[in-house]
């Protein structure tokens, strides 16, 4: 029976990178004791001008790029509070007396982007931070506010407020690189700052083995460490093409492999972070034959409604290209259209009968999301379901298959209003945080409204 994948909301399940690579590429220390309030998270309007002023002709000398990289690359710290429960101690004196709580500190890399001081960085170097601080290459440090994050794509975007216009990284087109071609890692491997590292580019559109999403990495052969997590991967030019984000390694360090989200996936997640408050996902409308091995992508099924049939596209149909972009394979499809917006038009040209034909296919955005660790489909609810439980929040179950929520009576149609006592708003940012709670040890509080408009409060321990 032929496997399908829809980008209609099936995501691909999956875990830590193990074999595949370690996305935690940065270090984790406990420290004193200290109690710190969570950083608050601010919204903006700001919509940073991306320029490549200043590139020079492409060459193998990195004394330029280098230099022009080194003072825009910067030492991401990361406090986070976290609570210890010790269960014996509990048991013997009462609720309360086993919690200990601690600082945990995780550093990592990140760019600025913008004179006006927003970096982007990987999502896994700041997450669950209670406060973050920046350090720029001249020893200069400041505070950071979290302005949004992508945890399905490892993206955030910072924002740090300094007297003096900062130097930053100008954005290049990531599709137009080449294997092959030269390029460095710059970032803080294990705290040593401003270290700059030379590499090619081994491979594009890689997918790793075991990751939760299938990503469109850059593969290069620059020495990535951890701690350099959230930093730089440039051209010989000195612009951006990618952030370094996880290696392929049995020990933890380097060995010859590491990867990069590209440019143009991270630029429009920090654009629609700008923008909209949250990651807008476009998608097609297609299921695809994931036992197809030929070079391209063999549609499987074209969803009724959607962009792709509107567009006349057929079950058989094989994708050759986007926007003359050439796709050999699921993930590259997939970085192409992460890179692009519900609305937004693509030319694809696909192979039928034997001719290649071009189709535009205007997308549409993807309304439901799965979460992977507690096994749920999700929706943003609608107007007509604010008014009718009257709540101004909330997020849908359309599917349960929870052995633990179905044994509790949880059913399709509740509605997630609260994790973790705070409020949540859509289908997304629901899948990402339970995906991301889980599994640290830590219980997961979920308040939900039942089909009758009740509150019911569910506590998770894993």
């Amino acid at each position: 029976m032929k496997k399908a994948f829809s980008f209609l909301g099936m995501a691909i399940l999956g875990g830590a990178l193990t074999l595949g690579g370690y996305k935690m590429l940065f270090d984790k220390e406990q420290i004193v004791e200290r109690t710190l309030n969570p950083i608050e998270t601010v919204r903006t309007n700001y919509t940073p001008t991306y320029k490549s002023t200043g590139a020079v002709e492409s060459t193998t000398d990195f004394t330029i790029a280098a230099e022009s990289t080194v003072h825009a690359v910067v030492h991401v710290k990361n406090t986070a509070v976290r609570t210890q429960v010790n269960p014996w101690i509990e048991r013997f004196y009462g609720s309360g007396s086993g919690t200990r709580k601690f600082e945990q500190v995780g550093t990592g890399s990140g760019v600025i982007i913008s004179p006006d001081g927003y970096i982007v960085t990987n999502n896994h170097v700041i997450d669950g931070a209670s406060n973050l601080e920046i350090t720029l290459n001249n020893q200069k440090k400041y505070p950071a506010k979290l302005i949004g994050t992508d945890a399905a794509n490892d993206i955030a975007l910072l924002k740090i407020e300094a007297d003096i216009d900062l130097p930053y990284v100008p954005f290049a087109d990531s599709d137009t690189i080449k294997i092959g071609e030269w390029v460095l890692a710059v970032g803080n491997p294990y705290n040593l700052t401003s270290t700059v590292t030379a590499g090619i580019v081994s491979a594009k559109g890689r997918d790793l083995e075991g990751n939760r999403n299938i990503e469109s990495f850059i593969q290069t052969d620059a020495a990535v460490n951890p701690g350099n997590s959230g930093g730089a991967l440039v051209n010989t030019r000195g612009e951006l093409i990618g952030i370094n984000t996880a290696i392929s390694s049995k020990t933890g360090s380097f060995i010859g492999y590491s990867f990069a989200v590209p440019s143009n996936i991270a630029k429009k997640i920090i654009d629609d972070i700008l923008e909209y408050g949250q990651v807008q996902q476009a998608i097609l409308g297609i299921n695809v034959d994931a036992e197809f091995k030929e070079e391209g992508v063999r549609i499987d099924a074209v969803s009724d409604g959607s962009g792709a049939k509107k567009a006349g596209l057929k079950e058989g149909d094989i994708i050759k290209k986007v926007n003359n972009v050439k796709i050999s394979k699921f993930s590259e499809l997939r970085g192409q259209l992460t890179a692009k917006r519900p609305g937004d038009e693509v030319v694809l040209t696909v192979e039928r009968d034997g001719e290649l034909i071009n189709k535009n296919v205007k997308l549409t955005k993807k309304d439901t999301f799965i979460s992977s660790s507690i096994n749920i489909i999700l929706k943003d609810i609608t107007k007509a379901e604010k008014r009718k439980f009257n709540i101004e929040n909330g997020v849908k179950i359309v599917r349960n298959g929870n052995k633990n929520l179905i044994y509790y009576g949880v059913k399709e149609g509740f509605i997630i209003t609260k994790i973790n006592k705070k409020p949540v708003t859509n289908a997304d940012q629901v899948s990402q945080l339970l995906d991301s709670s889980l599994g640290k040890g830590q219980p997961l509080y979920i308040e939900v409204i039942n089909l009758e408009g009740e509150k019911e409060r569910y506590v998770f321990r894993y």
